[in-house]
């Protein structure tokens, strides 16, 4: 049986960091489905159809990746794509209590889900999309943190 994984985020912008997490989770998934997901609480920054494109671009040589957007519960997005897991990144402690209780309600509503975090690469550990839209609002350079250019 093929390990098909999604890996749910709003991607406002797509950083080093996700990429990182999408290379190694290759080794434990057979196709990772990137998930950008609709968030009725947050205006997107950067244009939805630009990030689709660069995170495209980024695993062009990845046939076992694939972008789409939704407007589901991501616990039915995985049914409907045949995933079983739920791919994550933690930085540190908070992101763990987050995701530990996205991962406690997921497995509630679909019980075939698994929710498998991968601890960041302390060289992304500083990293997030909300810093770098933060720099990048104020006219800053940002191209060290994402792995395509705007």
């Amino acid at each position: 049986m093929k390990k098909i994984a999604i890996f749910p985020g709003s991607f406002d912008p797509f950083t080093k960091g996700h990429e990182d997490i999408v290379v190694r989770g290759l080794q434990l998934f057979d196709e990772i489905i990137i998930g950008i997901g609709h968030n009725q609480e947050k205006e997107r920054y950067f244009p939805l159809k630009k990030i689709i494109a660069c995170i495209e671009k980024t695993f062009e040589k990845y046939s076992n990746v694939k972008v789409i957007t939704y407007n589901e519960l991501t616990s039915t997005l995985a049914k409907t794509h045949g995933a079983s897991y739920i791919l994550r990144g933690l930085r540190n402690t908070t992101d763990f209590e987050y995701e530990n209780r996205v991962a406690q309600v997921n497995k509630y509503l679909n019980n075939q889900l698994e929710t498998v975090l991968l601890i960041t690469s302390p060289k992304y550990a500083s990293i997030s999309s909300t810093l770098i839209r933060e720099i990048h609002r104020y006219g800053a350079d940002v191209r060290a943190f994402l792995p395509y250019k705007l």
